[in-house]
């Protein structure tokens, strides 16, 4: 019987689709040209009279100026959130309170499309990404702790749930909408008052919503928005009258604010650094999985402290997970945030895209093996194509440490305990993924997992019901569910 000749097909998966460019509008949206402070329920000017650009980072356009607080301006804003507090908020009753969240929430989904547009034109992420999930997710976290408001007492029973006071938080560029939610909700359910400062790079969104919670009639003084860079932070962290500090951003960060604060009363909440590991067993549903990788750490820019930038797969279907992994990323569109068919934005700020450019220079020094998708890149902005690096040592730099990038690297593995072993040597425990058909697999591998958040057969998934947050040098306490309520409460 004669041979039939076998073709190999060869298909051409270039990111240029040909696809007619769907920009969304901007003509909706309204940017002053230059942002006061938000104390006391209006805008003031800084004392300092200093002012800093903020940057559209796919064009390096300025899209406005934003105020730069100092000692002074936060010791303003930490009073006005004691007056409310005092005077205010701490008198009105739970279901008073929850009135106020639930129309903010109301308010941000009245808003979405401007919110969303106004996030990705400030952060660089893309339009399908605020749209479908930053905005739509805040909305939900204020909806969520406006029903908490009037039940603190049956979320913990015979325990006497009471305000912390002044609550200082600070904010990261990644999510700046979302973490702002994560944070002002569960503080105004609880009955607190707050002094927020935003990430300097996108404080557009913080700003925008101090003019909806004037719009929502939010007494005056219960959020105070202050702008600017490292040294607001500090001042936020070391003021006498501040109760908590919640932090979201790097590790390096966290450990100087804990030193900051040990020794006083001050509570706090610290979501930190992490480098999670995503896991493909061999009998895991490989296309579901390979969505799940890139969805993990290349959709979001790896803008995210949970992404799974460390990917083990198990030897027998390494063949084809990398096979089909390449083509996917051959398939994804690089360009313009603004376009819903772009997959990647542009990275956050120049400082950030350094980074990540010496950390792909260092895996390859380092002897990794480095594939990148072809790929047309702007020729203005902040851009790096997706990445990913093969025969990574576990001693690697890029294997340990965070580099909040779109960049993958991967090892392989044969044994469950061996994976285990791989993906709990690090530092860091904030998340992790698993990727099985047997439920028995996966439970075992969660459970050993050194992770806050572990998801199974899905990645980057939240839920305001949903308890966040990591340890080891992730951070400590969380954010969300009944667990981040308690966090914002002190009781007798």
């Amino acid at each position: 019987m004669a041979k039939k000749n076998k073709k190999e097909i060869t298909l051409d998966l270039s990111s240029d689709w040909g696809l007619a460019p769907a920009p969304e509008s901007t003509s909706h949206i309204k940017l002053k040209k230059k942002y006061d402070l938000f104390i006391g329920g209006k805008f003031v000017k800084p004392k300092s009279g200093k002012y800093f650009d903020t940057i559209n980072p796919a064009t390096e356009e300025v899209l406005a100026q934003i105020a730069e607080a100092d000692d002074k301006d936060v010791d303003l804003a930490v009073k006005s959130a004691r007056k409310a507090y005092d005077n205010v908020w701490s008198k009105l009753s739970g279901k008073e309170r929850g009135k106020y969240i639930y129309r903010i929430a109301r308010l941000i989904q009245e808003r979405a499309r401007e919110f969303s547009v106004i996030e990705s034109l400030d952060g660089g992420k893309t339009i399908r990404e605020s749209r479908d999930i930053d905005i739509p997710l805040a909305a939900a976290h204020f909806f969520y702790h406006a029903g908490w408001a009037d039940k603190l007492e049956y979320a913990f029973p015979n325990r006497k749930p009471e305000a912390l006071g002044v609550v200082g938080q600070i904010t990261p560029w990644n999510f700046p909408m979302l973490m702002i939610a994560w944070k002002i909700a569960p503080a105004l359910a609880t009955g607190n008052t707050v002094v927020l400062k935003p990430a300097e790079t996108t404080s557009l969104t913080a700003l925008k919503l101090a003019e909806l919670f004037q719009d929502a009639g939010l007494p005056d003084g219960v959020v105070n928005i202050v702008t600017g860079h490292g040294t607001t932070g500090s001042h936020i962290v070391n003021h006498p009258d501040v109760n908590k500090v919640a932090f979201t951003g790097s590790t390096g960060v966290g450990k100087i604010i804990m030193k900051a604060i040990a020794g006083t009363n001050k509570k706090s909440t610290m979501e930190l650094g992490g480098k999670a590991a995503n896991i493909i067993m061999e009998d895991a549903p490989l296309d579901q999985a390979v969505e799940g990788v890139i969805n993990g750490i290349f959709f979001n820019q790896g803008h995210v402290c949970c992404a799974g930038s460390r990917l083990y797969i198990q030897e027998s279907v390494y063949p084809i997970v990398m096979r089909k992994l390449k083509d996917r990323m051959q398939a994804l569109v690089v360009g313009d945030p603004m376009d819903k068919n772009t997959d990647i934005g542009a990275i956050n700020s120049k400082k950030q895209l350094d980074t990540i450019k010496n950390y792909i220079k260092l895996g390859k020094a380092e002897g990794a093996e480095m594939y990148q998708p072809k790929c047309n890149l702007p020729k203005k902005g902040y851009w790096v194509p997706p990445t990913l690096f093969t025969n990574v040592a576990q001693s690697s730099t890029i294997a340990k440490e965070e580099i909040f990038g779109p960049v993958l690297a991967i090892q392989t593995f044969r044994t469950i305990d061996e994976v285990i072993n791989k993906a709990n040597n690090t530092p860091y425990g904030l998340s992790a993924g698993v990727w099985s058909d047997k439920g028995s697999k996966v439970f075992n591998l969660t459970s050993q997992m050194k992770a806050g958040v572990v998801w199974a057969n899905t990645y980057n998934k939240f839920d305001p019901t949903s308890p966040f947050g990591g340890y080891k040098e992730s951070g400590h306490g969380r954010e969300g569910g009944m667990q981040g309520l308690e966090a914002y409460l002190k009781f007798d």
